[in-house]
């Protein structure tokens, strides 16, 4: 069976890993030049995504992930802050958790590892559709045409297989804009580092201002002791946040600036909306060449509107189906999830146990539900931060969040 996987992210690799693996014929055709040439700073791996990873690489990769991953079960307690640094509560205890923190560009390296010369960088896919035989084939950039008997979209948000298959795009503008950067530990203030500690925080704020900060430790923290193995780009305590803000024309403005310029734009907006300096400080001292913007997609989060399209011969997976917001932290993990299940689908039809057109049916009703759910769960959180962007929002997050300080604090106290 030739297989074709349009898109190098994550979830286009991990399909193309288990593939290969298991002795498919398959082509990975990527319009990156560069793997590490890619957005994003963290991942979380809950236990479903690994299982699924090792269904997908051999064990040398599994093992070198999880060197190169820092351990949730090592961390502290999740912590929801105010505006003005004030602890207004914990999350669960972490200490049975069995996900794991990995940079984006070291998955996906990894995985480029695991997929080898069936990845090629550099091709752009520009049209699809049907030969005359009934196979899928695809058009590149320079015309060339590409035939297989599965033709497979990882591209992403914006994917062309899924909207040639639906019709229309498959998602849409969630109403947040983004802004992601790093920061290294030692660059903060002990008072600060100290209030952050070894945990992810969130600040949500009146008027739909959000700030989200990550602890990644793949050294520190790490789920394996193997130093030989680890390939993380991360080499001590970092701190990876996200900035949230309901989309305006002053945010697209933002949109567009770079560097230091971009850092001191997010820090006026902060201040402007009643910021105090405290929580900023991560964003203050990040690397300004790691600050970045993104925009928030999200598909639908009904199971009946994901894949709306009759099963055949090309299907989609990850983002291109269910376009997820990052505020759950689930969507690359879905993705691997997508593609053990297409991998264990597909292989049924090599057994012989059913055709290639009940394989993927099979595959993509499974998806539809898994996708809904962590849409669901993402939306949650951009729900919430909209919903501060009100008049009613942000009075009421204004006063509640003293009184919910203190009350934490005199908890602490006892």
């Amino acid at each position: 069976m030739r297989t074709i996987v349009v898109g190098g992210g994550i979830g286009g690799l991990a399909l193309a890993a288990g593939l290969r693996r298991h002795g498919f014929n398959v082509a990975v055709l990527e319009r990156d030049t560069d793997v590490t040439a890619t957005g994003g700073y963290h991942i979380t791996l809950d236990g479903r995504a690994q299982e699924a990873l090792r269904q997908l690489v051999p064990p040398k990769i599994v093992e070198q992930l999880l060197a190169s991953s820092s351990a949730l079960r090592l961390r502290d307690p999740d912590a929801l802050w105010d505006r003005h640094g004030r602890l207004l509560g914990y999350g669960p205890q972490l200490a049975d958790s069995p996900s794991v923190d990995i940079d984006r560009i070291t998955l996906r390296t990894l995985l480029a590892d695991a997929v080898g010369e069936d990845l090629h960088l550099g091709q752009t896919v520009t049209g699809l559709g049907y030969a005359d035989d009934g196979t899928p084939q695809v058009v590149l950039t320079d015309g060339a045409i590409r035939q297989c008997d599965l033709l497979v979209g990882a591209d992403g948000t914006h994917s062309l297989v899924a909207r040639h298959l639906a019709g229309g795009p498959t998602s849409a503008p969630a109403g947040i804009v983004g802004f992601s950067g790093r920061t290294a530990a030692e660059n903060l203030s002990p008072p600060e580092q100290q209030r952050l500690g070894t945990r992810s925080g969130m600040v949500i704020a009146p008027r739909g201002a959000a700030l989200y900060v990550g602890f990644l430790d793949p050294v520190g923290n790490a789920v394996l002791d193997a130093p030989d193995q680890r390939t993380a780009i991360t080499s001590g305590p970092t701190y990876i946040w996200g900035a949230m803000f309901p989309e305006s024309a002053e945010t697209d403005s933002v949109r567009g600036l770079r560097g230091e310029e971009l850092r001191d734009a997010l820090l006026a907006r902060f201040r402007r909306q009643g910021w105090g300096e405290r929580p900023l400080e991560v964003i203050v001292k990040a690397d300004p060449g790691s600050i970045a913007a993104f925009r928030f997609n999200a598909a639908s989060s009904r199971v009946r509107d994901l894949a709306p399209w009759p099963a055949g011969r090309i299907t989609a997976l990850g983002d291109a189906v269910h376009a997820t917001p990052p505020t759950a932290g689930m969507g690359a993990g879905a993705a691997i999830r997508d593609a053990a299940s297409l991998l264990t689908h597909l292989r049924e039809v090599i057994d012989g146990s059913c055709t290639l057109p009940v394989a993927v049916s099979q595959f993509e009703a499974g998806m539809r539900v898994r996708g809904s759910e962590i849409l669901i769960l993402a939306m949650r959180t951009v729900r919430w931060i909209l919903a501060t962007d009100t008049p009613l929002g942000a009075a009421v997050t204004a006063a509640a969040a003293p009184v919910i300080a203190a009350i934490s604090q005199l908890r602490r106290q006892r």
